[in-house]
């Protein structure tokens, strides 16, 4: 089995179980998964996690956050 090289996002929390982290394994893969819980690993492309990103950064999403409140 290869190891996996797991980064840890800049706007997760101080703690150690309270990180969203990220991984290549090829070119065309990104992994991503929650500290919490590493053994659930979410596969996409750099171009969809881009899309989602840039979606985010735009505010796309707000709507979910003030529909929780």
């Amino acid at each position: 089995m290869s190891y996996i090289q797991w980064r840890k996002s800049s706007y997760s929390g101080a703690t150690e179980n309270n990180c969203l982290q990220l991984a290549s394994t090829a070119p065309a893969a990104i992994l991503l998964r929650e500290s919490d819980d590493p053994a659930h690993v979410i596969t996409t492309t750099p171009a969809a996690l881009g899309g989602l990103l840039r979606t985010a950064r735009a505010g796309g999403f707000d709507h979910l956050r003030r529909a929780g409140q």
